[in-house]
């Protein structure tokens, strides 16, 4: 909810730091003190328009910054994650400046916003009611939604949507088959001969590696074989074998080294060279035996290696991507084989679409239900509104073909205000009879409006007497469940408020100011009683004021 207004050479505003209450707060004051203009503020935070007229005289810049309490606000908190804006301690601050230029920026928990960004996260947080102010239940999704919630139908409303995009995916894909059968079956033939030159190929990126070891050993195997001989011959089977002649020097040095300690060290390590080169020696031997001659085998592997290379030239491929190129040949071909199954499809479209039609049908008799009751409730508090003869309809609007939200679309109407014939709630023409039957609306549906933050404007215009002390009542029991502040000029009105404030325009340097008082008890009693007394406010009128406060239940 509302937490905390700051606002800077505002029109008439040139500073004012407000702290809200929970309950139903009322804001008092005598006509063009600016009692609106506090509403005009707020709106401007939330995002409504602006221009270098809602700049003070004298100052360079307006400024407007809302401070929200998150708590019991999860749409909003939902939105600033799926926005990756931190909620913060569980708050939101939106924070509007606009210049004597006309320039407008606009900031969401400190950091740059667009003024859209700002409006749909306001959106889940404020409504404010009155006759040149934005209004989510003039909106056809926020009347749809009102009824869903108000009846608990958004689960089924959730099984519908699923239904009904389960349903549109399955026309699109039996559409695009329809459309593209001759297409579809010249890629299936392509892509049918690609996949079977492949398979045939039978070919995997480890036996490229194989191939390639294997053809250089047998392209080069007499080299091989003739490099081994040389080895051996000059190692050990040569007449001057390299192996004799280290045994020789070994056997020297190690007779030596008896006259001379230091030589036996270096024999030491000649006859470690010995084992070495003995070991070399004996692989030789075993290399030498196993290396033969193939032609026949490097026949085949160059064969081999060829149908390879010849595939990958085809399908302008690196050989060892082959592998990889079948298979996703394979999974096309597949979803071509299920998109080709034009009987299938059309059956599964059909199976879609009863699914569908079944949840809509079902959601369609609960919202009868739900909107002939809620029509009912709506009208009954509307004649306590200074609205009698008016009547509130919820209307189901079919749908041809239906969507997401249903097989119809919700429109509230009015019939009966002025003798006129039933009327969308939107065309209703006086702010005051629209902010009427918001209220009425509103209380009725408390329980399952999301909005926590209420603001009323012109409700109680054209009224007074009883019907004002009706419209005080509805408030404060509204305010029981959400917060509540109303712009009022009715005693009735403002003596059923928790809180009340008083607007009062001030001159102060020359400058026509206004001022907000936070009105205690006997504060209260005083402007109660100026409201119900005019400009001369007498004993009588006091104990009268008095009475009407204490009276509250």
């Amino acid at each position: 909810m509302l937490r905390h207004l700051t606002i800077r050479d505002f029109v008439l505003v040139d500073r004012l730091d407000l702290v809200f209450g929970d309950g139903f707060g009322a804001l008092t004051g005598e006509t063009g003190a600016g009692k609106s203009i506090l509403v005009d503020a707020l709106a401007f935070a939330l995002g409504e328009r602006a221009d270098s007229s809602l700049v003070r005289a004298g100052g360079e810049r307006a400024e407007v910054t809302a401070e929200f309490d998150l708590e019991g606000a999860p749409a909003a908190l939902e939105w600033l994650r799926e926005h990756d804006l931190d909620a913060g301690e569980g708050s939101l601050l939106l924070r509007r400046v606009v210049d004597v230029n006309g320039r407008s920026r606009a900031y969401l928990n400190g950091s740059p916003s667009t003024v859209q960004q700002l409006r749909a996260a306001a959106e889940s947080l404020v409504d404010i009611h009155g006759q040149h102010a934005h209004q989510s239940l003039l909106r056809g999704d926020a009347q749809r939604a009102l009824l869903d919630t108000h009846a608990g139908l958004n689960p089924l409303l959730a099984e519908v949507g699923a239904a009904w995009r389960k349903w549109r995916d399955a026309r699109t894909a039996l559409d695009a088959a329809s459309e593209g059968v001759a297409a579809l079956a010249q890629e299936r033939g392509q892509l049918e001969w690609q996949v079977g030159e492949l398979e045939a190929l039978g070919f995997s990126a480890e036996e490229w590696s194989v191939l390639d070891n294997e053809h250089k050993r047998l392209a080069h195997a007499a080299h091989l074989m003739e490099g081994a001989q040389y080895s051996l011959a000059v190692l050990a089977e040569g007449d001057n074998a390299c192996a004799g002649q280290v045994d020789l020097v070994a056997s020297r040095l190690g007779g030596l080294a008896e006259y001379d300690p230091a030589l036996a060290e270096v024999a030491q390590l000649l006859q470690s060279a010995q084992a070495d080169l003995a070991e070399a020696v004996s692989s030789l031997r075993r290399y030498a035996d196993r290396v033969e001659l193939d032609p026949q085998r490097l026949s085949d592997v160059e064969r081999r290696i060829e149908a390879v290379l010849g595939c990958a030239r085809k399908f302008r491929s690196a050989p060892e991507e082959l592998p990889g190129l079948l298979a996703r040949w394979q999974g096309r071909l597949a979803e071509l084989g299920e998109a080709a199954d034009i009987a299938g499809l059309k059956a599964r479209v059909g199976a879609m679409r009863q699914d569908y039609c079944g949840l809509a049908e079902r959601l369609s008799a609960q919202r009868g239900e739900a909107a002939r009751a809620l029509a009912g409730e709506v009208s009954r508090v509307m004649q306590q509104l200074a609205l009698g003869g008016g009547s509130f309809d919820v209307c189901l609007l079919p749908v041809e073909g239906g969507g997401a939200s249903g097989l119809e679309q919700i429109e509230f109407r009015v019939a009966g205000l002025a003798g006129s014939d039933a009327r969308s709630l939107a065309k209703v023409a006086s702010g005051g009879e629209l902010s009427r039957i918001s209220l009425a609306i509103q209380v009725v549906t408390s329980q399952a409006a999301r909005v926590p933050t209420l603001i009323f404007d012109e409700v109680d215009v054209g009224i007074g007497g009883g019907v004002a002390e009706v419209v005080g009542r509805l408030l404060r029991e509204l305010g029981s469940e959400r917060q509540v502040l109303c712009v009022t000029h009715l005693p009735q009105v403002a003596a059923r408020a928790n809180w009340q404030w008083q607007v009062a325009k001030n001159t102060e340097n020359g400058a026509i100011l206004s001022r907000v008082s936070v009105l205690d008890a006997e504060g209260r009693i005083e402007e109660i009683a100026r409201m119900l007394g005019g400009v001369e406010i007498t004993a009588i009128t006091r104990q009268h004021a008095g009475e009407m406060l204490g009276g509250q239940p």
